[in-house]
């Protein structure tokens, strides 16, 4: 028994010395080499990346106004002109035409190129009155747009791109933002008593100008965080009424008025007012003049435009 005491004693300290040796291995490994050979250690850890600031979006807001709405095309080139990207679009009536055009990827030359060489004709088609609520159907118009689109959708756009017509019903404004893009503009352009209602569904819908003369919240609810509008619209104490469609149109302008200010004043951050004084909703023959008023108004507002895009941390 005595001598075996001393046999065991020199194992335990030769096991103990092991163990112990093991063990600083171990907490030394760990604490010095991570899991790629690097340090492991939380205080070499590099920082997290900052996430970079969220760009700012843009959203082009384009009004009513029958053939004033050429205007639309002049701001969009030359807002390209000075580099402003715009991120999504939402149109009303004629607004709709131009904001789908240039929603579907096509520049503002191209735009340009082709409403000089559309034809009047081609988007008319006269209903028979004894079966129609408006003397034209609207369907010439739906398949222009739609065979100039190649029958592209409203969310197949290159650009988010929201329509906005009327309940005829109830009243209450709708925001397309899916399905038939032919359809839908047609809806919006659907200016009572000129053209039929657009039956979608169980709704029928008239022109988007009663309800939203300038689609500035429409863009602001599409997720635009800085709104530039475009006012075509006529003043009324300036506007001709030299036909019945110009007296309609002055109609439109006059029940308007309210709530056009209301939604510029609380949703746009800039509007763009081109200057059509002489130029009726009727009178396709001016375009070459409207398309220039709205690259004239454009230059106008630019100083301040400049402006409040940089005081957003946008560049242009």
């Amino acid at each position: 028994m005595k001598s075996s005491s001393p046999r065991f004693s020199r194992r335990a300290f030769s096991v103990a010395a092991a163990s112990a040796a093991l063990a600083a291995c171990s907490t030394t490994g760990s604490s010095i080499v991570g899991n790629n050979g690097s340090s492991g250690a939380a205080t070499n850890a590099p920082p997290p990346k900052a996430e970079p600031p969220r760009q700012l979006r843009v959203g082009l807001a384009l009004g009513g106004g029958a053939a004033r709405g050429f205007a639309h095309i002049g701001v969009i080139k030359a807002l390209e002109a000075r580099n402003v990207r715009v991120d999504l679009l939402a149109g009303t009536s004629a607004g709709s035409v131009i904001a789908a055009l240039s929603a579907s990827g096509m520049n503002g030359i191209s735009i340009n190129k082709l409403a000089l060489t559309m034809d009047e004709a081609s988007i008319s088609d006269w209903a028979m009155p004894f079966r129609t609520r408006g003397i034209l159907k609207g369907v010439a118009l739906q398949n222009y747009l739609n065979k100039t689109l190649d029958n592209r959708p409203i969310e197949k756009m290159a650009k988010p791109l929201g329509v906005v017509a009327t309940d005829l019903r109830t009243g209450q404004p709708i925001l397309f933002q899916r399905g038939n893009t032919g359809v839908a503009v047609r809806a919006s352009c659907s200016v009572p008593s000129i053209f039929e209602p657009v039956k979608i569904g169980a709704h029928e819908y008239v022109d988007g100008g009663l309800v939203s003369p300038v689609p500035a919240a429409f863009a602001r609810k599409m997720g635009a965080d800085f709104v530039i509008a475009v006012d075509i619209s006529a003043r009324p104490e300036s506007a001709l009424t030299q036909s019945s469609f110009d007296v309609l149109m002055q109609t439109f302008t006059i029940m308007g008025q309210t709530i056009k200010a209301y939604e510029l004043d609380k949703y746009a951050d800039v509007v763009i007012r081109p200057n059509l004084a002489a130029m009726s909703g009727s009178d396709f023959g001016q375009r070459n003049a409207a398309i220039l008023a709205g690259e004239e108004a454009v230059a106008k507002a630019w100083p301040e435009l400049q402006r409040q895009l940089a005081s957003r941390g946008a560049t242009a």
